[in-house]
């Protein structure tokens, strides 16, 4: 990841988004209220510049989330939720 998409000018973008965006977004979809401290970029940028910038793709979260779920998100192992007998459902079938 490039350093220097995270200077001042992701500092500033980041600290904008989440006071206009201030819980994470999965908690609330769980019902729970917790402050986002992470912008996520939905779809990872990769150090692609254009979609690290584009606001569309990101998504405020709680670092536990954004630690946890997203990274097994991303690495395709999790999805978030249970199926209807609480089994936690896995992969993306």
């Amino acid at each position: 990841m490039p350093e220097e998409m995270y200077g001042r000018r992701w500092r500033r973008a980041r600290a904008a988004f989440l006071s206009g965006h201030p819980l994470c977004a999965y908690c609330a979809r769980m019902g729970r209220t917790v402050a986002a401290t992470v912008v996520d970029h939905i779809v990872p940028h990769k150090g692609d510049f254009d979609r690290f910038w584009d606001e569309n793709n990101w998504q405020p979260l709680c670092k536990l989330c954004h630690d946890s779920i997203k990274q097994r998100e991303e690495r395709g192992t999790v999805r978030p939720g249970c199926d209807a007998q609480g089994v936690p459902l896995t992969g993306w079938n």
